[in-house]
């Protein structure tokens, strides 16, 4: 019989301990660590060389996303299987795509848990039936317009200006354009990123790496 060798990593240590005590009952698993965040966690990992980490997402210092993308380069062969509260399209998405093998929610038992870790193992994939639908849909979104893309490119210099705090004469002069074709740049990129004022404009910079200094 080959014994699974896991690490734990959750932050709160009820949930540490509480796990460990139903993973320790069964025959053909075995808790070889627990971290208390992320960082921590890859730490573990690298050093015990487990089969899988059981990996919670909301962590302090290094959440578990980043943690599962730091072990895919420092230990490749660790895999990892998410266990959270979180079945959200986003999170489950941005654990996949770090790398991780599996997605479970906290409502799975340790039978549950038990087989999704075999399936990992057997270098399949586990996804909790509960967030399955996310993955259809995220599979039939269409993939977000990059801003270069959306954007001309004096629509972007535009952008990165008012992302640097310059007013519309500032930006006037520093482009050698006169003030009410900045407006009417302002007002073009704003309605193709669907924002409404120049806050929206600024989150928008900075969600795509063009503010000032990326």
């Amino acid at each position: 019989m080959t014994v699974i060798r896991v690490l734990l990593a959750d932050d709160q240590r009820v949930v540490r301990e509480g796990l460990a005590l139903v993973l320790g009952l069964l025959p053909d698993v075995e808790v070889v660590g627990a971290a208390g965040d992320g960082a921590e966690a890859v730490e573990l990992a690298v050093r015990l060389r487990p089969d899988i980490v059981l990996m919670d997402l909301r962590m302090p210092r290094c959440d578990g996303v980043e943690a599962t993308r730091r072990l895919r380069q420092r230990a490749p062969e660790v895999r990892v299987v998410v266990l959270t509260t979180y079945s959200d399209d986003r999170s489950m998405l941005e654990a996949l795509r770090a790398g991780a093998k599996g997605y479970l929610t906290k409502e799975a038992g340790g039978e549950e848990i038990r087989a999704a870790l075999q399936r990992v193992l057997d270098d399949g994939a586990a996804l909790d039936p509960a967030v399955q639908h996310h993955v259809l849909n995220a599979l039939t979104q269409p993939p977000p317009v990059k801003a270069d893309e959306l954007l001309t490119p004096r629509e972007v210099e535009v952008l990165r200006l008012i992302a640097a705090g310059l007013s519309n004469g500032e930006i006037a002069a520093r482009l050698f354009i006169s003030e009410g074709t900045v407006k009417s740049h302002v007002n073009h990129l704003l309605a193709k990123i669907g924002g409404r004022d120049r806050a929206q404009a600024v989150a928008y910079a900075y969600r795509n790496g063009l503010a000032p200094g990326e």
